[in-house]
C-alpha cells in the first residue's frame, strides 16, 4: 500500500501528463453516456420500446460521431491540469459537430428517420449537445479538483508559503503561473503601496505595510517563508528596506523570478527558474543600453578571436559575439577544461553557429602565429591575463611574461597579419598602480597605445588600431570575492575581510562586456576607454548583506573576521572617471582617459629588457625596471617598497 502511495505521489509531482489517447478514451465514454440519457429521455417521451431501434446501431454511430469530433478539433491534446476557457470553448464545438454528425447519419442514412418527429430530434441534439459539454467539462473540473487537492496534501508540508511583491500586472502573472506549483504556495500579495489595501487580486489578498513592525506582523501571521519578486529592479528597489528585513531577523528567503515571457505555458519549468536572489541582482545599476546596431555593424561578417576566451570575461565577450551575425568566433585560451565547458555551452545555445576552440598561449609567438595563419582574424579581443593581486606581487616574473610580454607578441602578431582592430581589456588597478598586477597592465596599455601611435605616425609599418577599455572589478568573475563569500557562508564562516575601510567599484560581467564592444566599436584607434563605475562598495557592507540573504545574521551566525591588507592591495581603487582626466563619449558611461603617451623607441628597448627579466627569475630586478617606465607606480604593503626608497634616492642624487 505505501509503495502504491509513493508511486501515486511520483505521478501527481512528475512532469508527466496524462495521455491523450487515455483523455481521447474517457471523452468518447463520456460523449456516449450523454448521447444514451438523451436516447433514453427522448423514447420515454415519444413512448417507444427500447426495442424499436438498434442499440448497437446507434452505438457505434454516437462512438464514431464522437471520435471524428474530437479528434478534428483536438480536445484530448490540452492538458487537464491546465484547462482554459478557450478550452471548454473548443469542447463545445466539439459537442456540436458530434451531434451534427449524428443528425446527419440519421435523417439521411438510418431506417429510423421516421421513427422520431422531427421537433423531438432538434430538441434531443440541444440535450445531447449540452450533456456532452457539461459531462466532458464536469470531468475535467473534478479532475483539477481532485489533482489540487492531492497535491495540497501532498506538498502541503514542502511548499515554500511566500508572498509576491508588488501589484504589477507581472506580479499578477506571476501568481497565476504558480497556481498548481508543487515548489511554492503564493499567500498574497505585498506592497507599501495603498492604493489597493484589504483588496483582492486574482483570488488572493493584496497586503499593506508601512514600517517593518507591520511587515513582521503580516510575515508572521501567514507563516511566510520567502518574498517572490516579479523581476530583479524590483529586488532593487527594496534592496535596503523590504530584502534588508527578510535577512536581518526574520530569515525570509528573497525569490526572483524568470520573466513571465520564458519557457512558454510550461509552468513547471517556469517554477524550476525561480531563485533566490544574488548579491548580484542588488548591486548592478540601471540597465545599460549599447548602440547595438553600431556594434552589430563593426562585427559582421568578419572573423573574431577572443584570448582568454574560456574565462570570466572572454566567455562572456564569445557569448555576445555569438549573437552579433560574426563570420567566425576563434576562442583562444590555454585552459583546457574551462574551453571544453564553454565549447559545450556555445554548441548547445547557438547550433550552426562557427566557432573554433584553439588551445594556445600568449607567451608562445609561434602559437599566435599558427591561430593567424589558419584563421587570419579581423578583431582580435585580448581578455588573456594573469589577474590575482596577491599571487602576481609574489610571482612578479610571471605577471610580466603574460601580461607585458604576452600583450606584446599579441599587438605584434595582430600588426603583422593586418588585423584590423586589437581591443585589450584592462582593469583600473592600472591607475597610478600599487601592485604589480596593476603595473603590468600599464605597462600592456603603455605597449598597445605607443605601437598604435606609432603606426599613425607613419613610423611604423602596419594599419591596426589599438583600443583599450578599462574597468572595476566584475562581480562573480572567478577568483572574486563574492564567490569566496558565498564558500565561506556555506562553510559556516568566518568571513574574511581585510580591511574595514576598503572599497571596490563593481560591474556585472554582461554589463562589462557590452561596454567593451560599444567601446571597440566607437574607437578609432589608440585610446583607453574608461567605463563609469557607479559608487563604489565597502567590502564589509558587502558581506554583511551576503550573510543577511543567506538568511543568517551578521557577527552573530557568521563571524566576520578583519584579515590585514594584503601585499600591493589598495584601499581605494581610481578610474580616471572625474572630468580633469577624462574626455567624454557619445556613451554617458564611456569616457576617454587622458594618460602619457610614451614613444614606441622608448617602450621597445624597455620590453625587450623585460623579456629577458621575467625569464630570469629576478623579482628585484623585474620590478625595478617596471618602476622605471611607469614612474606612478608605489608599492603598498609590498616587500617592493625598498625599491621605491631606493629610486626616490638616486632620483635626489
Amino acid at each position: 500500500m505505501g509503495k502504491l502511495y509513493r508511486n501515486f505521489q511520483n505521478l501527481l509531482l512528475s512532469n508527466h501528463y496524462l495521455n491523450p489517447w487515455v483523455v481521447l478514451l474517457m471523452d468518447v465514454v463520456l460523449s456516449f453516456l450523454a448521447s444514451l440519457f438523451t436516447f433514453l429521455l427522448l423514447w420515454r417521451v415519444v413512448g417507444f420500446q427500447f426495442s424499436d431501434i438498434s442499440f448497437w446501431k446507434v452505438a457505434v454511430t454516437v462512438i464514431g460521431a464522437s471520435l471524428f469530433a474530437f479528434v478534428a478539433c483536438r480536445t484530448h491534446r490540452n492538458i487537464i491540469r491546465h484547462t482554459s476557457l478557450k478550452s471548454i470553448w473548443i469542447i463545445s464545438i466539439a459537442s456540436i459537430v458530434k451531434v451534427a454528425l449524428v443528425a446527419v447519419v440519421f435523417v439521411f442514412f438510418s431506417p429510423y428517420k421516421a421513427a422520431i418527429p422531427a421537433n423531438y430530434m432538434l430538441i434531443g441534439g440541444i440535450i445531447d449537445v449540452l450533456l456532452t459539454t457539461v459531462f466532458l467539462v464536469g470531468i475535467r473540473v473534478l479532475m483539477i479538483l481532485g489533482y489540487d487537492l492531492a497535491i495540497t496534501h501532498l506538498n502541503g508540508p514542502l511548499q515554500k508559503r511566500v508572498l509576491v511583491y508588488g501589484f504589477s500586472d507581472k506580479s499578477v502573472a506571476l501568481r497565476l503561473r504558480l497556481l498548481k506549483s508543487p515548489h511554492y504556495k503564493v499567500v498574497g500579495f505585498i506592497n507599501h503601496s495603498e492604493n489597493l489595501k484589504d483588496l483582492k487580486i486574482a483570488d488572493s489578498p493584496a497586503y499593506y505595510f508601512r514600517d517593518r513592525r507591520e511587515f513582521d506582523n503580516i510575515t508572521r501571521r501567514h507563516n511566510i517563508d520567502g518574498i517572490l519578486f516579479a523581476s530583479d529592479s524590483d529586488a532593487k528597489a527594496e534592496a535596503d528596506r523590504l530584502v534588508a528585513w527578510c535577512g536581518d531577523r526574520n530569515k525570509l528567503k528573497i525569490f526572483i523570478a524568470p520573466s513571465v515571457d520564458e519557457y512558454g505555458g510550461d509552468e513547471t519549468m517556469f517554477a524550476n527558474r525561480i531563485r533566490q536572489v544574488r548579491i548580484e541582482d542588488l548591486l548592478g545599476r540601471e540597465e545599460i543600453f549599447i548602440n547595438k546596431d553600431e556594434v552589430i555593424a563593426s562585427v559582421y561578417g568578419k572573423v573574431v578571436m577572443v584570448t582568454g576566451g574560456a574565462g570570466s570575461i572572454g566567455s562572456e565577450l564569445c557569448r555576445q559575439l555569438a549573437t552579433l551575425g560574426g563570420k567566425q568566433l576563434i576562442i583562444f585560451d590555454n585552459a583546457e577544461t574551462p574551453t571544453h565547458n564553454i565549447r559545450l555551452e556555445l554548441e548547445h545555445k547557438f547550433p550552426g553557429f562557427d566557432f573554433v576552440p584553439f588551445i594556445g598561449d600568449v607567451r608562445v609567438p609561434e602559437r599566435i602565429a599558427t591561430a593567424f595563419e589558419r584563421f587570419h582574424p579581423q578583431i582580435v579581443f585580448h581578455a588573456a591575463a594573469y589577474k590575482h593581486v596577491p599571487l602576481m606581487e609574489e610571482n612578479p616574473c610571471e605577471a610580466v611574461f603574460v601580461n607585458v610580454i604576452g600583450t606584446r607578441n599579441l599587438a605584434d602578431a595582430c600588426v603583422k597579419y593586418g588585423v584590423e582592430k586589437m581591443v585589450m581589456v584592462s582593469t583600473d588597478k592600472a591607475v597610478n598602480p600599487t601592485n604589480v598586477m596593476g603595473c603590468s597592465k600599464r605597462l600592456a596599455e603603455i605597449y598597445c597605445q605607443s605601437l598604435g601611435l606609432a603606426i599613425q605616425a607613419g613610423r611604423h609599418e602596419g594599419t591596426t588600431k589599438f583600443v583599450t577599455t578599462r574597468f572595476g572589478n566584475v562581480l562573480g568573475s572567478n577568483g572574486s570575492v563574492i564567490p569566496l563569500f558565498r564558500e565561506q557562508i556555506a562553510s559556516g564562516g568566518p568571513v574574511t575581510v581585510t580591511d574595514p575601510r576598503i572599497n571596490r567599484f563593481f560591474m556585472t560581467i554582461p554589463e562589462a562586456c557590452r561596454l567593451v564592444l560599444e567601446a571597440a566599436a566607437m574607437s578609432h584607434g589608440n585610446q583607453i576607454f574608461v567605463f563609469e563605475m557607479g559608487e563604489p562598495v565597502k567590502i564589509v557592507d558587502l558581506a554583511r548583506r551576503m550573510i543577511q540573504l543567506s538568511g543568517l545574521e551578521p557577527d552573530k551566525d557568521i563571524k566576520i573576521v578583519f584579515t590585514g591588507l594584503r601585499p600591493g592591495e589598495k584601499l581605494y581603487e581610481e578610474v580616471l572617471s572625474n572630468e580633469e582626466n577624462t574626455e567624454p563619449t557619445d556613451h554617458k558611461k564611456i569616457k576617454i582617459a587622458k594618460v602619457r603617451e610614451y614613444e614606441y623607441g622608448e617602450v621597445l628597448r624597455s620590453f625587450t629588457v623585460f623579456d629577458r627579466l621575467s625569464r630570469s627569475g629576478d623579482k628585484m630586478a623585474t620590478v625595478r625596471a617596471m618602476k622605471q617606465l611607469v614612474p606612478e607606480f608605489k608599492s603598498n604593503n609590498s616587500e617592493f617598497e625598498v625599491l621605491d626608497r631606493e629610486l626616490e634616492d638616486s632620483g635626489r642624487d
